[in-house]
């Protein structure tokens, strides 16, 4: 196959004495065995999306390794040493159970204290919200956790954290990615000075986990907490760190561990993928849960900052809730407990997404607190901590199976939230009632509102290509009608408008600019398309909602709605 010449003169630069014998061996195998292969390791250089720097690990400018971490360490440094000009510069660094991570985490450790750095990294693996509450507990200026998230194992990746324990924002990332696209490999400064690298651990852990059961315990009874049947998987991740001994400390002792997910594992080797926004990952856990007969299952992907959740429906079957849902049940529960401690003066705020349930309005609504909302990622809810000091921080969420409790940590927690769900069930389940009872009745009292995630996977150079061309399309040709219903307002936070389409007029959007399209149907739908900024995917998020007019006809309106899904999505071909 024809390979463009920019690709080979980014290889030829692999193949110098520069990189070490491994690398450039693995460049030459795939000159001459996988020349696919070799066009997408070097095609581009990996970018900052909404979860940092994420890719395939291997050899290239488009992978994971020693040289594009090494990379984007030495323009950080460079750019730390810039802003905080005769400081002691101070970072903190996490990772977690991927292959490579610990090395990994050692190469950018070494790059910051090379720079005279000081550099506090974890001696074992750690959750990611860990690191976010490190920084600001250490007074450090920056922070770095290796991690992948939920993607398979064949990814790593690159997250960067500034002062507030908050991940990299506007235009901050621009000019860091300025600083570091500006840098030639041989610019890396690879020569450890070990005496600024200081390990860390217990101590944190320490404050850490007294700072979540300060955020999420509200006097639930030991009797209560007793009754709670918990199953728990952290997916081969890292939680297994830290919650079991939470959950215990907190006088949870009825909990059922996944044995065969226990151990940390970078391969991942009991599930296709080890996101719990997928059912399978959580099979084992609800098989379990059928066994000793659990109220709840819990399960947190690899860095432990999402979790999936399960809880029996009203005929006693273990029913996966989607993120929306347990954002609704999570921040409904924190509401009524600051009002009941008399907390709530109108000076809070809840937040969450775009593309999240617009349900969540209606309760910040009626608990009369204010309501912000941000683009896709948390880094955004983090920044409206920053954005809003006036106002305090009770909790906010996504979608994609992230919260988090409080302002302690500024990145979504999974460790945090699995304690506060316990407290939500348990004392539900003493209240003859139950997590998903509590949903209906929110249903209720707000509207049901149903949500559906469609995910297509593009990759390599095609798939992008594609992907764009489906953007292009949804703007340029933009739907009329969907289903039967008029679309009244279309909302580009590419070109930051939002058009009336019955008017034709155009109002601006405040929010920063961003490859989103959300539609807006007379009926209350809401229909957003946005590419992935971290897997090669677009995803298309539903939201319809009706009225339930009382529990028991919960089955017969979710089926209409469920309907009303299934008819947009073949209406759109995205099946």
């Amino acid at each position: 196959m024809h390979i463009d010449q920019s690709i080979l003169d980014k290889v030829n630069v692999w193949l110098s004495p520069l990189f070490d014998s491994q690398t450039q061996e693995a460049v030459k195998e795939m000159m001459t065995s996988s020349p696919k292969e070799l066009e997408d390791s070097f095609y581009k250089n990996l970018e900052f999306g909404t979860g940092g720097m994420r890719g395939i690990m291997g050899p290239g400018t488009n992978r994971i390794n020693k040289y594009t971490l090494g990379k984007a360490t030495q323009g950080l440094s460079n750019y730390l040493k810039d802003v905080f000009k005769e400081q002691e510069i101070k970072v903190a660094i996490a990772y977690d159970c991927r292959n490579n991570s610990d090395t990994l985490a050692k190469t950018v450790a070494d790059v910051f204290s090379a720079n005279g750095i000081k550099v506090y990294l974890f001696s074992d693996l750690r959750p990611t919200p860990e690191l976010s509450f490190a920084v600001r507990h250490l007074s450090c200026h920056a922070g770095i956790v290796l991690t992948a998230s939920h993607n398979p194992p064949e990814y790593n990746g690159y997250k960067v954290y500034w002062q507030d324990g908050g991940q990299l924002v506007p235009p901050q990332d621009g000019e860091i990615i300025k600083v570091i696209e500006a840098l030639e490999y041989d610019q890396i400064n690879f020569n450890a000075n070990e005496n600024l690298i200081e390990y860390i651990d217990s101590e944190v852990d320490k404050a850490f986990l007294g700072a979540s059961v300060e955020a999420a315990t509200f006097n639930t009874p030991q009797e209560v907490k007793d009754a709670l049947k918990i199953v728990f998987t952290p997916l081969h991740g890292t939680s297994v760190t830290l919650i079991p001994d939470l959950l215990e400390n907190t006088g949870y002792s009825n909990v059922h561990i996944v044995a065969e997910q226990a151990a940390p594992n970078g391969n991942f080797p009991t599930v296709k993928s080890p996101n719990p926004e997928e059912p399978e990952a959580l099979a084992m856990a609800v098989e379990l849960a059928n066994e000793v007969d659990a109220d709840i299952v819990v399960g947190t992907d690899p860095d432990s900052d999402r979790l999936g959740v399960a809880v029996r429906n009203e005929q006693g079957v273990m029913t996966l809730l989607n993120g929306n849902q347990t954002m609704i049940l999570m921040t409904h529960f924190l509401l009524e407990q600051w009002k009941k401690q008399g907390k709530i003066t109108g000076q809070q705020f809840i937040g969450s997404t775009i593309v999240s349930t617009p349900m969540i309005m209606d309760l910040a609504s009626d608990y009369g607190v204010n309501f912000k909302v941000g683009l896709t990622g948390f880094k955004w809810i983090a920044k409206m901590i920053v954005d809003f000091p006036e106002l305090q921080f009770i909790g906010g969420g996504e979608e994609s199976f992230g919260y988090m409790v409080g302002d302690f940590v500024r990145d979504k927690d999974a460790v945090t939230s699995t304690l506060l769900l316990c407290e939500l069930a348990a004392q539900a389940k003493a209240n003859t009632s139950s997590l998903y009872q509590e949903l209906l009745k929110l249903y209720v009292k707000y509207g049901f509102y149903k949500e559906y995630l469609i995910s297509l996977t593009k990759k390599g150079m095609d798939g992008a290509q594609e992907i764009k061309q489906m953007m292009i399309d949804l703007r340029e040709n933009p739907l009329k009608e969907i289903d039967g219903e008029r679309v009244v307002m279309i909302e580009d936070y590419q070109s930051s408008t939002a058009k009336n389409m019955f008017t034709g007029e155009e109002e601006a959007l405040t929010l920063p600019k961003s490859n989103v399209l959300i539609y807006y149907l007379e009926d209350g739908t809401k229909i957003c398309a946005r590419p992935s900024g971290t897997e090669p995917k677009i995803k298309f998020y539903f939201s319809v909602n009706s009225t339930l007019d009382k529990v028991e006809d919960a089955r017969e309106v979710e089926a209409i709605l469920d309907q009303k899904i299934r008819n947009i999505v073949q209406e759109m071909n995205l099946i």
